[in-house]
């Protein structure tokens, strides 16, 4: 009678999770069927209008189109990032837009009737807006007024504070050559390669450092097949657009030069990673997701849900405040309109249309990008497509109502299969 040999628990796990690209492909298809779409959506409307709109203007595949994507949808991206926060905790922020102007009107009058350096007056913006989101979120949590009373009263009473700042409608250039460089000036071509291959090496250490990790522990890993597609696929996207970037762009070169990535593009990566860590790496960034999911349930395991709430206000007032030095730079000004008009609402729609839920729970940083992107898209397309406001509102509108509505059949069907 022969013996069985037994294995040890790690090489249980392998012989019967054996990790491969199939076997990956496969779990994600059952998340996706589960309702955990992810971003999914977001990546196959964001594929889709590209390539509706290259078809019907050649003129948006150029490389001057390309960099003005970047540049049209910066403080949208930023103001969404920071709305990413809220949203996860299942609260709302409707004053995002105006508290942007306001922090952006704070930078051009210490900027322009103060005189003073502008790392105090960018320093004064975002400290405005840290206050903002302390007043904010106190009230929301301590005070026990719900976010949507809260936010739309300021969303009212900064429109007024806008006025106050610009002196009723007075328009303030904001000429400083390192402000304004933010939106309106690109890096040096190596620069633009230097930065394609930190991108790269740091996703691809990241990658290989979490699958080693899983795997001391026993748990199933990434392949290193799926590894290596997931970089290489990085680094062939991100390849193909830092060369697009740097392709001459201007139409008088012998005047003035055009080549670059614009530094609104590092700015928003480095603000992306280092959101993405707190989330996902910090027991802040969990206890935001265990707030959002179930409330009480936080409060009772002994997370302090009031601080949280606080904190995740004064994150989406900060973000908001660098969202509206990004407009101003683009602008190079600040007028009674900034913040204004539909900025909190394409903020808005970016985080949900990218992927964050308006439950609360479910949602990240890079939602915000997509979202923003696909935003960015559609005002783009539609602008160089000739048509007015009035259709661009509406294919938002009907595209930010498809996400929301993916997102509620989505958490429905996680619902029945015992996910949620």
């Amino acid at each position: 009678m022969s013996k069985v040999k037994e294995l040890p628990g790690e090489a249980i796990v392998a012989a019967t999770q054996a990790p491969s690209i199939g076997n990956s492909f496969r779990a994600y298809v059952q998340r996706v069927r589960g309702g955990d779409m992810g971003s999914l959506p977001a990546v196959l409307g964001l594929v889709v209008l590209c390539a509706v709109f290259a078809i019907a203007r050649p003129s948006f595949v150029t490389a001057i189109n390309f960099a003005n994507l970047f540049t049209q949808g910066a403080a949208i991206t930023l103001i969404a990032m920071g709305l990413v926060f809220v949203l996860l905790l299942g609260e709302i922020d409707l004053s995002a837009g105006y508290a942007s102007g306001v922090c952006a009107a704070v930078l051009a009058v210490t900027l322009a009737s103060l005189g003073l350096p502008w790392y105090v007056c960018a320093l004064a913006a975002i400290l405005t807006g840290v206050v903002i989101g302390v007043v904010l979120g106190a009230l929301v949590a301590k005070v026990g007024i719900p976010s949507f009373v809260v936010t739309l009263a300021a969303f009212l009473a900064f429109q007024g504070l806008v006025l106050v700042l610009v002196k009723e409608g007075t328009n303030i250039s904001v000429r400083d050559p390192v402000i304004v460089a933010i939106a309106n000036k690109n890096l040096e071509p190596w620069l633009g390669w230097a930065l394609y291959a930190v991108c790269v090496g740091v996703f691809a250490a990241i990658q290989l450092v979490r699958a080693t990790r899983r795997a001391k522990r026993g748990l199933t890993a990434d392949p290193l097949s799926l590894i290596a597609f997931r970089v290489g696929t990085l680094a062939v996207l991100a390849g193909v657009a830092v060369f697009v970037l740097n392709l001459e762009r201007s139409r008088n070169p012998a005047l003035v030069s055009l080549t670059g990535v614009p530094i609104v593009v590092p700015v928003i990566l480095v603000l992306l990673v280092v959101w993405t860590v707190i989330l996902r790496r910090t027991s802040f960034g969990r206890h935001l997701y265990a707030v959002g999911g179930n409330t009480e349930a936080a409060r009772r395991a002994g997370i302090p849900v009031d601080r949280l709430k606080i904190s995740a206000f004064v994150i989406c007032s900060a973000m908001a405040a660098v969202g509206g030095i990004v407009a101003a730079s683009r602008a190079s000004s600040v007028d009674p309109n900034t913040g204004g008009s539909s900025v909190l609402l394409y903020a808005v729609g970016a985080a949900v249309i990218g992927g964050t839920s308006l439950f609360g729970g479910k949602g990240r940083v890079l939602d915000a990008v997509l979202g923003g992107a696909v935003v960015a898209v559609i005002e783009n397309g539609m602008g160089l497509m000739g048509y007015g406001a009035s259709v661009k509102y509406l294919v938002t509108g009907c595209v930010l109502l498809l996400a929301a509505g993916v997102d509620a059949l989505a958490r429905r069907r996680a619902a029945a299969a015992g996910l949620r």
